[in-house]
């Protein structure tokens, strides 16, 4: 048996994207505003309010619409903020309690003028204030669009319940199909036109549709290289890319690494080739269109600038500044778990998710 490395490499996988770092103006005063909403309700116990306030959601909301209004930055926060709810109340119950939460929310999301019945989990009053200032303050098309992301992405987290209760690993492409339902990537990533009023032919059409799941793929390959080692530390990596590459095609951490980097590098040029590709619509959509496209890029290089600026997967800010400069990883010791059955691997008893949590939150849970 070959021995367990003491460190890996971790590729830089952003040194060639054009889009730079970019933060709100807005971001400090958001920042209090959403978390003092937050806090009001109580919905989490001290120790995780804790661990909530240092992965600092506000900074990857700022990171990523930093163009936007203190108005639109603010429900897009609240909104992060129930992610982060949802997905600690889900994780922590059965398939069938998750069912019953996911009921609660879709209806308070569909349904924000509707009184929450007495007796009721808070999360249904906090979805339905958050719907209730997104309809105010966004334009309809783009208030149902998220609407329906959102629907997509909830329904995705009550069957997602039921894998965590099998606790198995997906194939590599599976691995992406149902990341991009799970993560809840795509609603976030159609908030880059919560200012723009992009018709549905464009909107859908077959060439933006593929750049926003070239998008979506990119930030899950970044998010799982980088989280790697703290999920596989917690055994909670049954949904990272980088156990699907290495039981599926055989190879240690370092070479799944560098498979990632490789079809991260295929990715940034399909993400290209496609802003080439993109049909016209006239030049006063095509402005549209492209300010569009322009926060998907974005949106790639603000989670991976916020995934290294916050104590999320390198232990200090230290550590993560170190890891730059070095591009090295201490191994942290791993939780054991075994194959079990042929093309599925059954992993420890312990709450797992491959959701917007562990894009927004592993640490939390994993410190």
């Amino acid at each position: 048996m070959e021995a367990r490395p003491k460190m890996f490499y971790l590729p830089d996988t952003m040194a060639n994207w054009p889009w730079p770092r970019l933060i709100s103006p807005h971001y400090e005063a958001v920042k209090i505003e959403a978390e003092a909403w937050f806090r009001s309700f109580k919905a989490v116990d001290p120790g995780t309010l804790k661990e909530f306030n240092k992965c600092d959601p506000a900074l990857v909301v700022a990171l990523c619409y930093p163009t936007v209004s203190k108005e639109h930055l603010q429900v897009s926060c609240e909104m992060m903020n129930m992610t982060v709810i949802i997905e600690d109340t889900t994780d922590k119950s059965t398939a069938a309690g998750a069912r019953g939460i996911v009921d609660i929310v879709l209806d308070a999301l569909h349904n924000p003028h509707k009184i929450r019945p007495g007796g009721e989990h808070i999360i249904g009053e906090m979805m339905r204030q958050s719907s209730a200032r997104m309809m105010q303050t966004t334009s309809m098309t783009c208030y149902s669009r998220v609407v329906d992301g959102l629907t997509t992405y909830l329904r995705a987290v009550a069957v997602e319940a039921i894998d965590r209760e099998q606790r198995r690993c997906l194939s590599i492409d599976d691995n992406f199909k149902y990341r991009r339902e799970t993560s809840g990537i795509l609603p976030w990533l159609g908030l880059c036109a919560v200012e723009i009023d992009l018709p549905d032919e464009v909107f859908y059409h077959p060439a933006v549709v593929d750049m926003v799941e070239c998008a979506a793929d990119l930030i899950t390959v970044d998010n799982d290289m980088l989280s790697y080692n703290k999920e596989q530390a917690s055994g909670i990596d049954h949904n990272s890319l980088i156990t699907a590459v290495m039981l599926e095609l055989g190879l240690d951490i370092g070479s799944a690494m560098g498979w990632a980097a490789a079809y991260h590098t295929k990715l940034e040029e399909r993400f290209t080739n496609g802003l080439a590709n993109i049909p016209s619509w006239g030049p006063s959509t095509d402005i549209l269109v492209k300010e569009y496209l322009d926060g998907l890029g974005n949106w790639v290089r603000g989670h991976y600038c916020w995934s290294i600026e916050v104590e999320r997967y390198f232990g200090t800010l230290a550590m993560a500044a170190e890891m730059q400069q070095t591009r090295l990883v201490p191994l942290s010791p791993s939780v054991q778990w075994k194959a079990t059955g042929e093309g599925s691997h059954q992993l420890p008893p312990q709450s797992v998710t491959g959701s917007l949590l562990s894009f927004i939150m592993s640490f939390v849970y994993n410190k």
